[in-house]
């Protein structure tokens, strides 16, 4: 059981690359096939922005626990850690996308010649400029520690030394700090910008609550495959029944801030501010509901009782619901204001969505085999290995 090892397997690889060949096949479609420079540019920053959130919040997972000096996630924190592995990939894909003209065409505060009144009182903030700096500085953050803390927690395994793990405690606690910041403006640079006359108070925490439900999902869904290959042994039903429980709570949580987001600006009804809603409803009709549905209610029904939430065979269909969920509510966020009502879903989408996915496993997996699966060096691990609850 302690001496687990991931060996990438080689039907593993050819599935992942295929999945990137079908994006790479649906990205031409959409260059050739005509369907718009704001388009490909919206589904590329609208994949990347989906699948950043969910190694960033991999690592999160890890810092937060740590922290905490949480016993019971010490089992599962290699996928975490593994996750994580995503972020320089998706920082140099982002890069490329806005070098190449995709911040033109998302941007309407990107136009040298816009007169725009409301965008002319934001270019202090909203410029090419500063938006590279901080672009940069997100990244080069994010990197770093992400690396640091897979390079320490990879030490403490070798040998248990409570100096490594005060270390991971402390680069987790830079990690947290860092991240409450960038998440929340990056949110703004990324997402909220381009709809630029609107903003929310609430959006930075209503964007990261939707990363952490899908970071979540895709933990739960990683885990699943590794134990249908024999791994991950030392996961008990516990261990299953708490990430359900996080799975459960955090659905809830998205929920209340979207909904708190959506009654403030309905109540006040004032027209800058409802604008956001009245395009999404009236034009997004289906996307917009939808949302609801695929991230409340399956959740809510489906993980209410205790045993749902320790069983994989409610489990996991409710994790692969919620990650397509968070994906529509990204879509949702995004299309509107990119492309308007020339937006649709269709080989573009879905293929470009399939390619990222496949990239994402590859680089996931591919980090998890150089570790060996079980931590056991850690000092929490035997906590971890004897942990049950009673609720």
């Amino acid at each position: 059981m302690e001496n687990q090892s991931f060996t990438l397997p080689k039907k593993l690889i050819n599935v992942a690359i295929g999945m990137v060949i079908i994006g790479l096949i649906s990205l031409a479609y959409g260059y050739f096939g005509g369907l718009g420079g704001e388009r490909i540019a919206a589904n590329l920053l609208m994949n990347n922005v989906y699948f950043l959130g969910i190694a960033l919040i991999g690592l999160f997972f890890v810092a937060v626990h740590a922290i905490a000096e949480s016993g019971w996630q010490v089992s599962v924190q290699r996928i975490g850690e593994a996750m994580s592995a995503f972020i320089p990939v998706a920082g140099v894909l982002m890069a490329l996308l806005f070098i190449l003209g995709g911040m033109h065409a998302l941007y309407e505060w990107t136009h040298a010649d816009h007169m725009d009144a409301i965008l002319l009182k934001k270019a202090a903030y909203l410029n090419i400029p500063f938006f590279s700096i901080r672009f940069a500085v997100y990244f080069a953050g994010w990197i770093v520690l992400a690396h640091l803390i897979r390079k320490t927690s990879a030490k403490l395994d070798l040998n248990g030394e409570i100096f490594y793990f005060n270390r991971l405690r402390m680069l987790s606690a830079l990690f947290i700090v860092f991240y409450a910041v960038t998440s929340v403006t990056s949110s703004w640079d990324w997402l909220m910008s381009i709809d630029a006359h609107w903003f929310s108070t609430l959006y930075g925490w209503y964007i990261f609550s939707g990363m952490l439900v899908s970071g979540v999902a895709v933990l739960i869904i990683i885990l699943f495959i590794l134990k249908r290959m024999g791994l991950m042994t030392h996961v008990n039903d516990e261990h299953v029944h708490d990430l359900g429980k996080y799975l459960f709570g955090f659905s809830i949580f998205w929920a209340y801030l979207w909904f708190s987001q959506y009654m403030l600006i309905w109540y006040a009804n004032i027209p800058e501010e409802t604008v956001y809603f009245y395009t999404r409803i009236n034009q997004f009709g289906t996307i917009f509901y939808l949302n609801l549905v695929l991230n409340l209610v399956v959740p809510l029904l489906l993980l209410m009782t205790r045993n749902s939430k320790r069983m994989f065979l409610v489990l996991l269909p409710v994790a692969i619901v919620v990650f397509i969920g968070h994906w529509i509510d990204l879509y949702q966020i995004v299309m509107p204001g990119a492309v308007g009502e020339e937006a649709g879903i269709g080989l573009l989408e879905i293929g470009l969505t399939i390619g990222y996915a496949g990239l994402f496993l590859l680089v996931v997996f591919r980090s998890l085999s150089k570790h060996p699966l079980v931590p056991k060096n850690h000092p929490l691990y035997k906590e971890s290995l004897e942990y049950h609850t009673n609720y």
